[in-house]
């Protein structure tokens, strides 16, 4: 009996690890255990991520807005410490991973593996040691920057923003990326600004990755990467990992669906090489759920091209659909990003 589309692509979820490199979910989960709520993660988010076949997120500690500076700090704890009485609660659901074979042992043990990355380092302000606090808590990941000027570099807006002259890595930001490759941390440069990215590649050598980013030359907004960027950092053997938020999708609002999605796909595999291409989705349609969700500056028109984990494997199909083989899409849903995870998680 044939196969069919959606049970092969089954299959592939259910062969390879799955990951996707960024999810802004401890925000919500900080949220709603301070309104009483128990094991969020077990019954709010877990049910899509089997559903849809994903077993490991990078899940970020993003800081909205109204908390910087003060609250910065407690804010990213809060969470931190939300994801561990949730692991608490659900010790055989759930695994917070710090290395390469832990991802591997919470896969084989059917369990949720869960990394922590900083989306932006605004929770250090500009105290360098606090990189070794949130290290030893778990974080493995750095996102230097979100769509916002930080002590350590500026961020690339969603789209252009009156504002000053930018610049790349401060001096703070040269010592965070010295430090951070030190200890055996991923350096993200995802919302980084042109110049500061610049600044990341003629500093490191271990591979670095943009977690959740498009390619520039098909949507032309300044958090996608330019040709050069993205051949750089696939010359240090990092990953660029696919984001489904339509205005990094297309320029075009009727061009936003999974099919230009995979043109993203298309092309940094044309640019680049299978191997530094990944998953990112940023998915955001769930902070539709928070009650004080944020007024997102690029406006309500925009969306997430798949709106849950339960559609990830619309996007495998798609990619069986463009004849790419079961192995290259493994090395997509997630073994190009374990790769990485492998070479500096340790």
């Amino acid at each position: 009996m044939t196969e069919t589309l959606e049970e092969h692509a089954r299959r592939l979820h259910q062969e390879y690890p799955v990951v996707d490199a960024h999810f802004d979910m401890l925000m919500e989960v900080d949220l709603r255990r301070k309104l009483g709520y128990k094991k969020v993660i077990e019954t709010e988010f877990l049910p899509g991520f089997i559903k849809g076949g994903v077993s490991v997120v990078v899940c970020s500690l993003f800081i909205q807005n109204q908390y910087l500076p003060e609250m910065g700090l407690k804010k990213a704890l809060d969470q931190v410490s939300a994801l561990y009485s949730e692991i608490e609660e659900s010790p055989d659901k759930i695994q917070l991973c710090t290395t390469y074979d832990e991802i591997l042992s919470a896969h084989q043990n059917h369990k949720l593996a869960i990394l922590m990355s900083l989306e932006g380092v605004d929770p250090l302000t500009n105290d360098l040691d606090l990189l070794r606090v949130f290290y030893e808590l778990g974080v493995r990941l750095v996102g230097l920057a979100w769509s916002r000027r930080n002590f350590a570099a500026d961020g690339s807006h969603f789209s252009p923003k009156d504002e000053g002259k930018k610049g790349g890595l401060t001096d703070f930001g040269v010592k965070l990326v010295e430090r951070a490759e030190k200890m055996n941390m991923i350096i993200d440069v995802s919302h980084l600004n042109d110049e500061g990215l610049q600044d990341v590649l003629e500093r490191v050598h271990a591979p670095i990755i943009a977690s959740h980013s498009n390619a520039r030359k098909l949507a032309s907004s300044m958090r996608n990467l330019t040709d050069e960027q993205i051949k750089a950092i696939a010359s240090l053997g990092g990953v660029i990992g696919m984001n489904g938020y339509s205005l990094f999708v297309s320029d075009k609002y009727e061009a936003c669906d999974l099919e230009h999605l995979l043109d993203h796909v298309d092309y940094i595999v044309s640019l680049a090489g299978i191997e530094h291409v990944g998953v990112g989705l940023d998915i955001c349609t769930f902070l539709t759920d928070i009650n004080l969700k944020p007024a997102w500056e690029t406006g309500p028109d925009h969306f997430d091209v798949i709106a849950n984990h339960k559609g990830v494997p619309r996007f495998t199909e798609g990619l069986i659909k463009r004849g790419y083989t079961d192995e290259q899409i493994g090395l997509i849903l997630g073994g190009n990003f374990l790769n990485v995870y492998k070479k500096v998680l340790n």
